[in-house]
């Protein structure tokens, strides 16, 4: 795997992971200063996010070759994961919204209880995705693992394990997961909306 503008290891195994997380949240650790020095990083706050050059390092070492059979494996994988992850929004919203638009104060049991059994499903329905992207895809492994974790802190009577971007949650997991697909298969965010929004009406009929 070649490796762009020849940083070390270190350093591109540092943006990939900033670039797929998005952001760091709270405090700056120090393996983030090297990624500032070298313009892969940057501080805003409390935040750390990754530079462009940051996400044009990471989409070079991610790519995989256009028109290979991996490619067509991986795509055939993101399709399928594309429907799932509407639901997963849909779950997040509930969780923190009531039908009304009110804020959930978590004080009915039944609808939380409601919303945790659609969490169900959509877990359910990732795992046959990710096993299929697990021959194909390095490492992708750690997804399913990351995600029964959050699960189970969040069933553990944590609740900021389902959605909170300051922890390892669910969403947090499964938007690095999301991440990762799109730098795999050079998707843009608007290509990747629409052919969400396709696959998720062609499913409704």
């Amino acid at each position: 795997m070649d490796v762009p503008d020849a940083f070390d290891e270190t350093l591109t195994e540092g943006a990939v992971d900033l670039v797929l997380r998005g952001m760091w949240r709270g405090r700056p650790e120090s393996e983030h200063r090297p990624l500032v020095d070298a313009g892969l990083a940057m501080v805003k706050g409390p935040v750390v996010l990754p530079t462009e050059r940051a996400k044009t390092v990471a989409a070079r070492i991610l790519r995989v070759p256009p028109g290979s059979e991996q490619e067509g494996r991986i795509t055939a994988a993101y399709e399928a994961f594309l429907p799932v992850n509407r639901k997963i929004r849909d779950v997040c919203t509930a969780w923190q919204c009531r039908p009304d638009g009110s804020v959930n104060d978590h004080s009915d049991e039944v609808y939380d209880a409601g919303v945790r059994e659609s969490l169900e499903d959509v877990h359910e329905a990732i795992q046959p995705v990710l096993r299929r992207l697990d021959p194909v895809l390095a490492g992708s492994g750690r997804y399913l693992t990351a995600l029964e974790e959050a699960l189970d802190r969040f069933d553990d009577g944590a609740p900021q394990w389902l959605a909170s971007p300051l922890c390892d949650s669910y969403h947090t997991v499964w938007m690095r997961l999301h991440q990762e697909l799109l730098l795999v298969l050079g998707i843009s965010r608007a290509e990747d909306e629409a052919l969400e929004e396709e696959l998720v009406t062609r499913s409704r009929g």
